[in-house]
């Protein structure tokens, strides 16, 4: 390749322009081409705040989509790499978090912040938000990537969210956690995988090997935000009788064709009496809380402490709005406060 490129730079009918022109097509070749073995990592933008927006705005002309605004009391770091994962089909592949920090003196609980999206779609960057005020009411707030079904199905993203949690904790001293006391949040698909990160504790193959393993992923609450509990609920499996729904993705086909990994990703097959109390806050869509009722039944008898708070409307992702955006840190700030100690109470 490069001796015909020499060829052709020598060749004397080329004039001085496309000799340069050509030398830096060949530089880019030799310094680039290292790369080009690695795919992109494929990116569904279907789901964003704007789109969101544009879907509810007419039944809902009062909602504004909630942006950042960081707090004077709290610190932040940005695209943190809590860790990379080595040799994937687009090369090592760093997964990076967001952390909100409170500027007070002392250690505080933390909070891991798993954003929806379907399995397929969205980003960490939707829960910066949520995480901010949660920040200036005291917590750690730590909005994680995780790996979506166009680049790795299930259960990859149960593996990357036990490692944030693990990183959490081995870097607890950097950023003011206390080990002891910390929860996982997450929003519709996130939802989900809050209550199912939270509910497998000790559970081998939900911990996957991506690093920190000496530490635990072990949580002291779950909150659900608008996320199943249940795929085999009729609230949610009718739904998915059609071909290419976003479940369906990430799990490699319909319940029809993996049955088995419907149910190994349901929540609410994992509780058990020793379960941590769960909060639910829901929208006026049943279909987003399918097997809710279910477990709630199950908690009840165990004595597990949960809460449940619905917003009656047809709002799905109404975390990411105001005015209900400010409601649900409430609701979670109000929950976390009876079911951990805050040392530091704002």
């Amino acid at each position: 390749m490069f001796n015909r490129w020499g060829r052709l730079l020598a060749a004397p009918i080329l004039s001085d322009l496309m000799k340069t022109f050509l030398f830096f097509v060949l530089i880019s070749a030799m310094v680039f081409g290292s790369y080009s073995q690695d795919k992109p990592i494929p990116r569904d933008t279907s789901y964003t705040p704007y789109s969101s927006w544009v879907n509810i705005r007419g039944a809902y002309p009062e909602a504004v989509i909630a942006g950042p605004n960081l707090p004077e009391e709290v610190t932040e770091f940005r695209e943190v790499i809590y860790t990379t994962l080595p040799d994937t089909p687009y090369g090592d592949r760093d997964l990076h978090a967001d952390v909100f920090v409170p500027k007070a003196n002392g250690k505080f609980p933390a909070i891991i912040m798993v954003h929806g999206g379907g399995w397929v779609s969205g980003d960490k960057a939707m829960q910066i938000p949520l995480a901010q005020r949660l920040a200036a009411k005291g917590y750690v707030t730590i909005a994680v990537e995780y790996q979506l079904a166009g680049e790795a199905m299930f259960p990859a993203a149960v593996h990357n969210i036990k490692c944030a949690i693990r990183w959490a904790r081995a870097h607890a001293e950097e950023y003011k956690i206390d080990p002891d006391q910390i929860v996982i949040s997450g929003c519709s698909a996130g939802g989900q995988l809050a209550a199912l990160v939270g509910l497998t504790s000790g559970i081998e193959k939900f911990e996957g090997n991506q690093g920190y393993g000496q530490y635990s992923s072990d949580v002291k609450a779950i909150i659900d935000i608008d996320g199943i509990v249940d795929f085999l609920a009729p609230a949610s499996l009718w739904v998915n009788r059609k071909p290419l729904t976003y479940d369906s993705k990430w799990f490699g086909g319909s319940f029809f064709e993996v049955p088995e990994k419907w149910m190994e990703a349901s929540p609410i097959f994992y509780l058990k009496e020793q379960s941590v109390p769960m909060l639910f806050i829901n929208s006026g869509y049943p279909r987003f809380h399918a097997g809710r009722d279910e477990l709630l039944g199950m908690t009840n008898r165990w004595g597990i402490y949960t809460e449940v708070h619905e917003f009656y409307m047809k709002v799905h992702p109404f975390w990411l709005f105001d005015p209900w955006v400010d409601p649900t840190m409430d609701y979670m700030h109000g929950f976390l406060k009876k079911v951990i100690p805050m040392k530091n109470d704002h």
